[in-house]
Parts: C-alpha cells; structure tokens; sequence
C-alpha cells in the first residue's frame, strides 16, 4: 500500500499537467489595433458644445471638419454623424461616402445635395433627405452628436440615396481605420 500511494501521487500530477504545455499552433493571434483616425473641427472642440449656428436653431449649417492618420491604403472615407441620445433610438444627422482619401476635411456650409464637387456623395440621413441635418434635440439634457470616421479599403458602390443601411452594409469588412468626434446641444 505504501508502493502505491506514491504512483497514484505521480497518475494523478501527470493527468493534471497533461495539456499545459505550450503549443504554438494552439495560441491565439495577439489582438491587433485598428489605426485611429484624428477628427476636429474649427467650431468646436472634442466633448464640448456645437456652436448654435450649426443646429436647427441656427443656420443649420455643417460644421467644418478636419482629420489626419488616414492609412495609405485607404481607397475613400466615409462619415456618419449620429445622435445615440434621440428618444426613438440612434438618429443619424448626416452620411457622406466616396470621400478621397487625399482630402484633409469638409468644408462649413456643405449643399445639401446628394452629389458633391469632387466626388462625395450625401446619403440619407433619418430626415430622409441628403446632406447635413443639424442638432435638434427635444428640450431638456444635452445630446451628444458623435461624427464617426471610416477609412475604406473600398468605395462604396451604391446609390447616392443609400441610407445609413446600405453603406454600413458596404462597409463591413474594409474598415481600415476610424476615429469620432464628439459634441453636444442642449435646447
């Protein structure tokens, strides 16, 4: 009995070791971080409030944005402006695509036209119209506004009335980098 116990000892240290070594083909890929994109705007900084001027209560006119970091091979960017505050869910206030990545930003006062000089193209935004629709937010606490930034191994091959929809469709799997912007209204 003595002579046994030690070899059941050692069964069982061996059955509890067996399966940790380490294997190279079994390891997990170390997790890969996506390039960030930097996104401003000359209106405003990054967590404080749109200027009036930009809402519905103003000119309702699009901010100017800017960014920097956008990948070589980017082949466009693409913009999605939303409200994740909207009483009804997530509002999306504007969506532009087919951006060329050699452009550094959008201009104020963008029309609200379905196709831009240059080659972008306004989607539908909630409004169900193209081009920029300004906070508007029911009174009481602020809303945040967050102006989401792709960079595309693509271009988006859809119709210049595609909604929110079609481009993320379009965008699945060629997202090669992205940053937000981030403001707020309160009426």
């Amino acid at each position: 009995m003595k002579t046994m116990l030690p070899v059941v000892a050692l069964l069982l240290l061996v059955s509890l070791t067996a399966g940790c070594t380490e294997d190279a083909g079994d390891r997990t890929p170390p997790l890969t971080t996506m390039p960030a994109l930097e996104v401003r705007s000359g209106a405003f900084a990054n967590g404080t409030s749109i200027p009036v001027r930009y809402t519905c209560d103003g000119e309702d006119i699009s901010p100017p944005l800017s960014w920097s970091g956008v990948p070589d091979s980017a082949e466009s960017l693409a913009l999605i402006m939303d409200d994740p505050d909207a009483p009804g869910g997530t509002f999306t206030h504007w969506i532009v695509f087919n951006i060329s990545p050699e452009e550094s930003g959008l201009a104020e006062g963008l029309p609200r036209e379905q196709q831009l000089t240059g080659g972008p193209r306004q989607g539908n935004s909630s409004f169900s119209t193209a081009g920029y629709g300004g906070p508007c937010p029911p009174h009481g606490a602020a809303h945040h506004y967050i102006f989401h930034l792709y960079a595309l191994n693509v271009s988006p091959d859809i119709p210049k009335t595609a909604d929110r929809a079609a481009l993320e469709a379009e965008m699945q799997g060629h997202i090669v980098a992205e940053g937000v912007l981030v403001g707020t209204y309160r009426r």
